[in-house]
């Protein structure tokens, strides 16, 4: 289990008397249903951490940061994959998610490759296709598409209204895949509502990938320790530097899901003998299945923070019982520790005690707590958009959590060990010395486990409550998305926007560990947050008239 960190600073302000000061201005029934989604963190010497309702319906009225299933499936998982054409199915407006938004990065491809994540694939429904029917307009936007590309894949995502007439996307894909021949075409139904979250979305978009695309190529590719990095969407370039440092340690990728990726490197990612997860909430589901099916074992491992760089690849090495691979991890991390820590020492004493809140999507929240503590910044409060109560509470926490009505929405895959490609990658003695070792397989601890006793955990946090925190706390900064961006800088607080890290990065690794001291510490000791007022705080009496007076 999980200690507290020592070095954390005790909370001054009383934790209880904040959740009671949220609640206060909700309605009766509103107000016990978000009492249980907001917990004072507690945490025993075992690491046992108190029960949160998570993964529920936001309220009705309520100002929530989350996204739609669509908004998951497309924009997060499939997005950063650069050769796979990605088709919207549904009126415009929901095309928006089509053009990717996020800023992630991928390599310039080859003379032979494709890179389509610039575009923007859509249907376009007029009201035509919701009266009639879409699924002619579909066979034709998919027929252009292949006209104009001959793309390998081709990706089929169902909106909400497309839910809601019945068009079937996966015959047409089914269709258009058989007409086609060369190119992989299948579909997703993912439509907005389908969950309570974008959560919704990463699941059913790793049941399609799993299905349609991993395990397509058996080839072997060379390499001794061979690995696979999921739930890293290289986001301002941190895939890049994360695969710098596996370069530089004798480590073969195979796959990132989905940073920096391609429709091949799916297909071939079953061949890897380790799968490294960052971002458990958007592809656990993958990591699982392909240890049912293929014998590919998981470890959690997290890659923001000098120190968590690190563990993650001492990690790896400890898995591999390498000693010439231990022995190359030891070379990399004594050569990139005194850059960090040079400007660690620099910016830790601008920035010691500092406060600051992080309620970000997947493990952001979870994640960036160690790049703060690292200068000496407490988190004072944090949150997930879309978690469920193992992000917050651990792996552990599992066997316990009921399957709702919304949860099964979402179709369940029935996986079972291949009959020719299943192959145990780790012997039962081998699972006993690295358990031995400290090394754990297929568990994590989650966010409350390392953050203080006394700190504010809030699940989808509103933007009312965005604002009494701000009220009460007064935080040094607040890590959050581009929705929430603005508001909280005009309250005079600075706002790291870690969805798609505005124009930074990249923060992954060692030296992204230096790039993200640099700018916390520029940001909080900037003068310009006390000068800045709203205008209703510099004229407080407005006058008015009627248009007609």
């Amino acid at each position: 289990m999980a200690t507290m960190p020592e070095d954390l600073l005790v909370l001054d302000i009383n934790a209880e008397e904040v959740k009671k000061e949220l609640l206060s201005k909700y309605p009766t029934k509103v107000a016990r249903k978000r009492a249980k989604q907001i917990v004072v963190n507690q945490v025993d010497p075992g690491g046992v951490v108190p029960e949160i309702a998570v993964n529920v319906r936001t309220i009705p009225g309520i100002i929530s940061q989350r996204g739609c299933t669509y908004a998951g499936c497309k924009g997060v998982v499939l997005g950063p994959t650069r050769d796979i054409v990605n088709i919207t199915h549904g009126p415009i407006g929901c095309g928006f998610y089509s053009w990717l938004t996020r800023r992630n990065q991928t390599k310039p491809p080859g003379p032979e490759d494709h890179n389509f994540m610039t575009y923007c694939f859509s249907t376009d429904m007029q009201d035509e296709q919701i009266i009639f029917g879409g699924e002619k307009k579909l066979r034709q936007a998919i027929q252009e598409a292949y006209d104009l590309f001959k793309p390998k894949a081709i990706g089929l995502f169902a909106t909400c209204p497309v839910g809601l007439i019945g068009d079937d996307v996966h015959a047409v894909a089914r269709e258009m895949k058989e007409k086609l021949g060369d190119c992989n075409v299948f579909a997703f139904s993912c439509e907005g509502y389908k969950g309570v979250s974008q959560s919704a979305g990463h699941h059913i978009a790793n049941n399609g990938i799993f299905t349609h695309v991993v395990g397509l190529d058996d080839t072997v590719k060379a390499g001794e320790f061979k690995i696979n990095m999921l739930g890293e969407y290289n986001i301002g370039g941190d895939a890049f530097e994360i695969e710098r440092l596996f370069e530089d340690c004798g480590v073969t990728l195979i796959s990132t899901f989905s940073g920096n990726s391609s429709y091949e490197y799916f297909a071939n990612s079953h061949t890897a003998d380790l799968n490294l997860i960052m971002c458990h909430r958007s592809i656990n589901y993958v990591a699982e299945m392909m240890e049912t099916k293929f014998g590919i074992p998981w470890v959690k491992v997290n890659f923001i923070g000098a120190g968590a760089t690190a563990k993650s690849l001492r990690k790896i090495a400890g898995y591999f019982e390498n000693l010439e691979l231990t022995a190359r991890v030891e070379e990399v991390i004594a050569r990139e520790m005194p850059a960090v820590e040079k400007v660690r020492e620099i910016v830790a004493a601008r920035c010691q005690g500092k406060r600051a809140m992080l309620f970000v999507g997947g493990s952001r929240a979870h994640h960036y707590q160690e790049l703060f503590r690292e200068i000496g910044m407490e988190t004072i409060a944090a949150g997930y958009e879309f978690a469920h109560r193992d992000d917050y509470e651990g792996r552990r926490v599992l066997p316990s959590i009921k399957v709702d009505a919304d949860s099964r929405n979402i179709e369940e895959l029935h996986v079972e060990p291949d009959p020719e490609r299943y192959r145990p990658r780790l012997a039962p003695e081998g699972i006993a010395r690295l358990e031995q070792a400290g090394i754990e397989l297929s568990g994590y601890e989650g966010m409350m486990a390392e953050m203080a006793s006394g700190a504010l955990v809030i699940d989808d946090i509103s933007q009312f409550e965005t604002e009494k925190l701000i009220e009460i706390y007064r935080p040094d900064i607040i890590c959050a998305g581009i929705k929430e961006k603005y508001a909280i800088q005009k309250s005079g607080v600075p706002m790291k926007q870690l969805h798609s890290y505005d124009s930074g990065g990249p923060y992954a690794g060692f030296r992204g560990a230096i790039n993200f001291y640099r700018e916390i510490d520029r940001m909080v000791n900037s003068k310009v947050w006390k000068y800045l007022k709203a205008p209703w705080q510099e004229n407080p009496e407005l006058a008015a008239k009627y248009v007609w007076e």
